[in-house]
């Protein structure tokens, strides 16, 4: 009898091992381009060409400021609904560039950069 209990006691830790194991492989969602989740825009390492994992996730509308973001980084704009973000010399969003239109990227210089800007569409 003792047997048949953990014998139940060990199929029931692997099956939960299994579960706990097999949901760590849908952390990733499935809409997302290169590790940028969808509705973010992400910045990527320097020189990290392809794009592969950001370092650099945002969601909100509106201006971010970047530091010590220098050479040329893949910007990702894996917004939707026509949502674009520009990069900008200025802070706060200041001095800004053409928009990245939703689900494109650009592999740009950031040297310059010392903000990025998310666009309501």
């Amino acid at each position: 009898m003792r047997k048949m209990f953990r014998g139940a006691a060990a199929l029931a830790t692997a099956a939960t091992a299994v579960i706990a194991l097999s949901g760590t492989a849908l952390a990733q969602p499935a809409d997302a381009w290169a590790g940028c989740p969808d509705g973010a825009v992400c910045i990527y390492p320097q020189n990290q060409d392809p794009a592969v994992k950001p370092t650099h996730i945002f969601y909100s509308y509106g201006a971010h400021n970047l530091s010590n973001q220098y050479g040329n980084h893949w910007v990702l704009n894996n917004q939707t609904g026509g949502a674009t973000a520009n990069l900008c010399s200025g802070s706060n969003g200041g001095g800004c560039g053409s928009p990245i239109a939703a689900e494109t990227g650009v592999y740009a210089d950031l040297t310059p950069v010392n903000s990025i800007r998310l666009n309501r569409p």
